[in-house]
């Protein structure tokens, strides 16, 4: 696996895609650098490094990042989407498990209300991107 692992990252456009995905997973969690970086015990400077594209993680630090981003290391390499992302929070996953015995018509509020809460957090999430890049202003 290791040696799959490294011909693999020696394509430039892989790794590239690979560090955007933690990157992009890692803002979706609101988390800077330095909070991955702790949690997946490296140091700002690698992880910036990784999410660059100028290195690649060693197997057991991909399956951290994985693990912390809540995904899979397939999704990390090569960008697959597992229908089996296990969901840390079991609160959740009770709540869900009740709210699968709910007749059809309830069971279709509660997506639209989870739909209209995804799309909020969603919003707000890009108005911080946009009040965090400092864009100049323009006068009209």
């Amino acid at each position: 696996m290791t040696e799959i692992l490294e011909k693999l990252m020696q394509d430039d456009s892989i790794r590239r895609e690979l560090g955007q995905r933690i990157k992009q997973l890692r803002k979706d969690k609101g988390w800077t650098q330095k909070e991955l970086a702790s949690r997946v015990g490296t140091s700002p400077a690698q992880l910036n490094k990784y999410e660059a594209g100028q290195n690649t993680p060693p197997l057991d630090k991909l399956v951290l990042f994985a693990e912390v981003l809540t995904t899979t290391a397939d999704y990390l390499i090569a960008g697959n989407v597992s229908e089996n992302i296990p969901i840390s929070n079991t609160r959740l996953v009770q709540r869900l498990q009740l709210i699968d015995r709910f007749d059809a018509e309830e069971k279709e509020t509660i997506i639209k209300l989870l739909d209209g809460m995804i799309a909020k957090h969603n919003m707000e999430s890009t108005v911080k991107t946009l009040n965090d890049a400092d864009l100049p202003s323009k006068s009209v």
